[in-house]
């Protein structure tokens, strides 16, 4: 492929409309919301194996803080979505932001279930809503890269 090629299929990549000079905002983000949710699951199982209720205080916090960060990467993500042709045209990215809405919804009820008290809180249904939760998340994390790294959708040319 000559260099005139290779230039005119960078110039087709799906370009991020959220973004800080090239750097598209989107991914800056959902590191946050991935840790949270998963550091939710990490310490709802310590607090279903201690029944130390500062793990369940730690629950609480991370969903909430999961759930700010998750709002605005949801943000960010519609922005991009929604502004670009290319990326609407994606099947993964309609996946990948269904995905994502869901999971916002889990922890969102999570949340919810975490306000109450004492073991009620965590077990079994808090339990439950952060595993699917991290099990959705695998998913739509694998459409994500899945539109980054095959059809290089916020890769600058």
């Amino acid at each position: 492929m000559n260099e005139v090629a290779t230039v005119a299929t960078h110039s087709a990549n799906p370009a991020s409309t959220a973004r800080v000079g090239m750097h598209p905002i989107h991914p800056m983000l959902v590191p946050f919301p991935i840790a949270c949710f998963v550091g939710t699951l990490a310490t709802d199982i310590a607090y279903w194996q201690t029944a130390e209720m500062q793990w369940a205080n730690f629950s609480a916090w991370l969903l909430f803080a999961g759930l700010i960060m998750g709002g605005l990467a949801a943000v960010a993500g519609l922005i991009d979505f929604l502004s670009n042709r290319l990326i609407r045209r994606l099947r993964y990215a309609w996946l990948h932001m269904i995905g994502n809405v869901i999971v916002m919804l889990l922890a969102l009820f999570n949340a919810f279930v975490h306000s109450r008290d004492a073991w009620t809180s965590v077990v079994p249904t808090g339990l439950v809503l952060s595993v699917l939760t991290v099990l959705v998340m695998l998913c739509t994390g694998w459409l994500g890269w899945a539109m980054v790294y095959r059809y290089r959708v916020g890769v600058a040319g």
